[in-house]
């Protein structure tokens, strides 16, 4: 009975404690999750998706990666307008920073009359100054207008040899743009003419440093060509083109593609140029290259709008009348052909009496000019060889010509023109027959058979019959062989190294025995006048210091004085004098000191020089007692 009554309060009481327990975990969950709903609402609205919510009771936890620190800051801050801030929980990390890339450095440097501007950016760390400084003694008082900016970052592997070369080359363009990147310098520039462009070429392609990029585009205006002169041949030396003229860079690439149709290989291009007689130069041109060909050999030569048709002595008549009878009629209005099948001709040289008559003139490697062979009449004679010495020099030229009244017209015209042509070989052979003017030889200059090839289509005229035999060797042209600043001085010294430039004892006469060293430096300084180069005089440790000094810088000026005798440009030059200060050898020995005794060359650097170290009053001191000790002892070979 007891228990019965017990029982019913203890259930309620149980289910009452159970019922409230579900009540309050439905209201907890509840509060949880309109809490994790506003407080990500609000970080939503501002932006902070990146967060993560999660609520544990009356706490407000917060994860996730901020971009940066002012970020989660602010994320921070908005879940405190929902609830409490003392319920939030940060645990929200802040995202590590990429590395700043360091920005693309450049240097757009233009340069004109007006003169020179800058444009870029450049590593804090450059020495903009001393940059700066050099184009300014580059400008030579033109205005520059430094317009670059500064990034703090490291310079980049292969920057200081780019600039340095980019300066290099605004010494030598006065009017250029020049891009400097790393590792890579773009040359932009205007020549005065086609010799001026391929000599800067030249200079600047020897200077490149190893590893630099360097893309090097010199314009030159168009050359006049008068006459304008083609000159394309097909014989047993191959297929090739004596002269090749046109007035587009389409037409060039026309030619050439006939002319590879016929059987051109290897490289060939057109000079392009003004003075084109006819727009349908290019349809001309490839019209007689193809019937060339289809005749099987020989030469074709335009002289302006003249056309002269050289067929093989060995040509079929037959087939020779057939295909210039269609050239004839397919060629555009204002073009004239001519037409030649020859019979054989044996070019010898020999100007002997049997067989044709004959001109010969020899040049030998040395310059040595040799004239022979049949002239006209003493006047002829005459007016041959003064036409000789002046081209060649009276001393080179010898002769040994024979009269002959019966020589065929135009052979006096035939003689000069030939001898005008051989001026532009190295050396060579010219030999003329009445059917005939055969030019042979080597040259230093790329473009002597054009030149040769328009001057005999001028001179001897549209129905002349004449052969080129010319060849190129770089090893002969003058502007191929440019030496760079550090040959130059390379050069210098090792003639030195034969021969020292001696004096008289305590005096700046330069002996006598010296002056074949002299001469030879002053033939390479004519390829190195543009060459900055220090003239450093030095001597031996025997008797005072600025005795000493004094004697060297007298004996390194008149070096320069020498070779200023000897028609040399001195601009470029400095002496020094180092007297005693710059031993190479021990001034203990007698052959030391003579080995001290010395005249240097060196190369003067764009950087600027460093300043000598101070002499302080101590070292003063000693220098004075030292000298003084030594007064009575001047060795007079000093």
């Amino acid at each position: 009975m007891h228990l019965a009554k017990i029982m019913p309060p203890v259930i309620a009481l149980v289910t009452g404690c159970v019922l409230a327990m579900m009540a309050a975990v439905y209201a907890a969950n509840v509060v949880e999750t309109r809490t994790q709903a506003d407080v990500g609402r609000v970080l939503s609205l501002d932006g902070h998706n990146w967060v993560a919510v999660d609520v544990d009771g009356l706490q407000v936890i917060l994860s996730g990666f901020a971009p940066d620190e002012a970020t989660r800051f602010r994320a921070l801050s908005g879940a405190g307008t929902v609830v409490d801030a003392a319920r939030v929980i940060d645990m929200m990390d802040v995202t590590i920073p990429e590395p700043i890339a360091p920005p693309r450095f450049s240097i757009e440097i233009l340069r004109n009359d007006n003169g020179i501007s800058l444009i870029g950016l450049i590593p804090a760390s450059m020495n903009r100054e001393t940059v700066v400084k050099n184009i300014h003694d580059i400008a030579d008082g033109a205005k520059v207008t430094d317009l670059l900016d500064v990034a703090d970052f490291a310079p980049p592997k292969g920057w200081d040899v780019a600039v340095a070369f980019g300066l290099k080359a605004l010494a030598i363009l006065p009017r250029s743009k020049i891009s400097i990147a790393t590792e890579s310098v773009e040359l932009k520039a205007i020549s005065d003419s086609v010799a001026e462009k391929r000599q800067l070429e030249t200079e600047l392609a020897k200077s490149v440093p190893d590893n630099l990029r360097v893309a090097i585009d010199i314009s030159a205006p168009r050359p006049v060509i008068t006459p304008y002169t083609l000159r394309f041949l097909m014989d047993d030396q191959g297929v090739r083109f004596d002269a090749c003229s046109t007035d587009t860079e389409t037409g060039r690439d026309t030619i050439l593609s006939a002319a590879v149709a016929a059987g051109l290989q290897g490289k060939s291009t057109c000079t392009i140029g003004l003075g084109v007689p006819s727009p349908n130069w290019d349809l001309a041109v490839v019209t007689a290259i193809e019937k060339l060909a289809e005749l099987g050999g020989g030469s074709i030569t335009f002289s302006d709008a003249d056309i002269t048709l050289v067929a093989l002595d060995t040509a079929a008549p037959e087939s020779f009348d057939k295909i210039t009878g269609e050239l004839k009629a397919a060629l555009p209005d204002v073009f004239s052909l001519h037409t030649i099948l020859p019979e054989p001709v044996v070019i010898d040289g020999t100007g002997a009496e049997k067989g044709p008559p004959e001109f010969v003139a020899t040049r030998s490697p040395e310059g040595l000019v040799q004239l022979r062979g049949r002239i006209s009449d003493e006047r002829t004679r005459i007016a041959t060889e003064s036409f000789a010495h002046a081209q060649f020099g009276s001393s080179a030229v010898t002769g040994s010509m024979r009269l002959d009244p019966e020589l065929p017209n135009g052979w006096s015209t035939r003689v000069l023109v030939s001898l005008a042509s051989l001026s532009l070989l190295n050396n060579g052979i010219v030999v003329i027959q009445p059917d005939v003017v055969d030019i042979r030889g080597t040259t230093g200059n790329p473009d002597a058979r054009a030149e040769i090839a328009r001057m005999l289509s001028e001179k001897l005229g549209a129905i002349a019959n004449f052969q080129i035999t010319v060849v190129y060797e770089e090893k002969l042209d003058p502007l191929a062989n440019i030496p760079t600043p550090e040959e130059c001085v390379a050069q210098i010294n090792q003639v030195l190294s034969i021969r020292q430039i001696t004096f008289a004892p305590s005096s700046a006469d330069i002996d006598h025995e010296a002056r074949d060293s002299i001469d030879s430096i002053a033939e390479i300084m004519k390829s190195c006048s543009d060459v900055a180069m220090e003239v450093g005089g030095h001597t031996d440790s025997q008797g005072r210091e600025i005795m000493n000094q004094s004697l060297s810088q007298g004996r390194a000026e008149a070096v320069v004085n020498a070779l200023l005798a000897r028609r040399i440009l001195t601009s470029n030059l400095s002496a020094v004098g180092y007297g005693e200060a710059q031993p190479i050898a021990d001034n203990g020995t007698e052959k030391g000191r003579e080995e001290n005794r010395r005249i240097e060359f060196k190369l003067v650097q764009i950087e600027p020089e460093p300043t000598a170290p101070e002499t302080t009053p101590d070292t003063a001191q000693e220098q004075a007692e030292q000298s003084t000790s030594n007064e009575e002892s001047t060795d007079e070979q000093n």
